[in-house]
Parts: structure tokens; sequence; C-alpha cells
């Protein structure tokens, strides 16, 4: 079994609770992608930030609009995971859904949601492209073909 440095760096946030670009409020999950950008939900900023590898500070990929229902807004995001084509999906536990948003886009739309969840938590992709959701309040695993 391989060692660790046990001297960590900072590489999102680290400059008090706020919402800034270079701050977080809460930071809940993470999703580090091939390219070591790690993706943030910052849960009371109701938002996703990306920080690419060296960034000072992180750019806005979802929500960031306040909290709310609308195609643009999260409320209380949770989990995160980005697809192959860099598609970013959030668990938007406030409103019971899953978005997803495309890098630069104004608002996400909702690939899972309506009467199918109450907790969304954690995300992730299998081999052939499926979704799997967390469920928490339901206690159950969901498991859905997305369409692109």
């Amino acid at each position: 079994m391989g060692e660790y440095n046990n001297k960590g760096i900072v590489v999102a946030g680290g400059n008090g609770k706020g919402n800034k670009l270079n701050q977080l409020n809460n930071p809940r999950f993470i999703f580090v992608d091939k390219d070591q950008s790690v993706y943030v939900t910052d849960q009371r900023n109701n938002r996703v930030m990306k920080w690419r590898k060296n960034a000072n500070e992180g750019t806005i990929v979802a929500g960031g609009n306040g909290k709310g229902r609308n195609l643009n807004q999260l409320f209380n995001p949770q989990g995160v995971i980005v697809d192959g084509l860099g598609q970013i999906y959030v668990a938007d536990l406030g409103n019971a859904r899953v978005m997803r948003w495309c890098e630069g886009k104004e608002a996400g739309e909702v690939v899972v949601g309506g009467d199918q969840f109450i907790g969304p938590l954690g995300l992730s992709f299998d081999d052939e492209g499926n979704l799997y959701v967390v469920d928490d309040w339901n206690h159950r695993i969901g498991k859905f073909e997305i369409i692109l």
C-alpha cells in the first residue's frame, strides 16, 4: 500500500465563509474530473462551483441565482457528478430533483424529478451511462437511463 504526504493543500475555498468566487458557504460534495478541476456543491450559496487546477477562485457552473425552483436556480444542492460530455448533474435536494447543466448556460434542465424523490443526495454513473441516485429519505437507490 502506498503512502500519502500528510501535508495537504487547499484547492477550493479557504477564504472564509461567503459568496465571493474565492469563497464557499457549507461545501457538501465534490467531483474531480480528468483535468483535476474540482466541482463543489456550495450548499448555502445554492450553486455549484468549478475550481480549475491551481485556480485562485472558482466559476459558477450551476445555480448561483438565489434559492428557488426555477431552472436557473438550486435549493440545497448536494451530490454532483460530471459525465464524459462535460454535462454537470446536481442532486437538488430542496426541489427533490436531479438537474443537468451545460457549463456556460444560464439554466439547467430537470432530468429526474417529479414525485420520484424525497431526498436526492449522492450521484454516480455506471459504465453504460445509467445514473444512480441516493434517495436518502425514501431509503433507496434509484437507477435511471439518461437520454442525452
